[in-house]
């Protein structure tokens, strides 16, 4: 299933084991050199109030109009995450990010990513700029995600010109096949 994030959130997070909710979808972390959806934030409701709590994409069993997971134990900090405390501290975030071309020119501030819920990866960005919305980005338009902006190809930038293909000289001088 294509899933845009922005219609995402808020979806009923329960437990498989317990069939109980869990909490609900919040945010989302996605991973700036791949556009691996890494996972989710989940707000749940605590003893000692609202807390925001990490689910890892590969704990998912399945998306649909509610999410299920293996156990509700799978929750934790995103900070306990070794692995993705590196990507935390770079602060190389996709959403809410703004969008350059490699010319230089501003096409807007990544409000929604579009992915898929089998594979958990993202295929489109979507820019925004003041109210409207922009044409979506594809992930493979994607050149460099840095701390201060997206750099995506130039979409009306001319295309670079095919390379000519050099004749052999070889080819001229085998003997013809009978």
């Amino acid at each position: 299933m294509h899933v845009r994030f922005t219609t995402a959130v808020g979806l009923p997070v329960f437990d498989d084991d317990a069939s109980e909710v869990v909490g609900m979808l919040s945010g989302i972390f996605l991973h700036p050199d791949t556009g691996k959806v890494e996972g989710f934030f989940v707000r749940t409701q605590t003893n000692f109030g609202k807390q925001q709590l990490f689910l890892s994409s590969l704990d998912i069993r399945r998306w649909g109009l509610r999410v299920v997971i293996r156990s509700a134990d799978m929750l934790s900090p995103l900070e306990d995450r070794v692995r993705l405390r590196t990507l935390l501290d770079e602060r190389r975030f996709i959403l809410d990010q703004r969008i350059l071309t490699d010319t230089g020119r501003y096409l807007g501030t990544c409000r929604d990513v579009q992915f898929d819920t089998d594979l958990f990866m993202v295929e489109w960005i979507w820019p925004k700029k003041w109210w409207r919305w922009g044409m979506p980005i594809a992930l493979s338009q994607i050149l460099e995600v840095r701390r201060d902006a997206i750099i995506v190809r130039d979409p009306s930038a001319p295309a670079p010109e095919k390379a000519t293909p050099v004749p052999n000289p070889l080819l001229n001088r085998l003997p013809d096949a009978a």
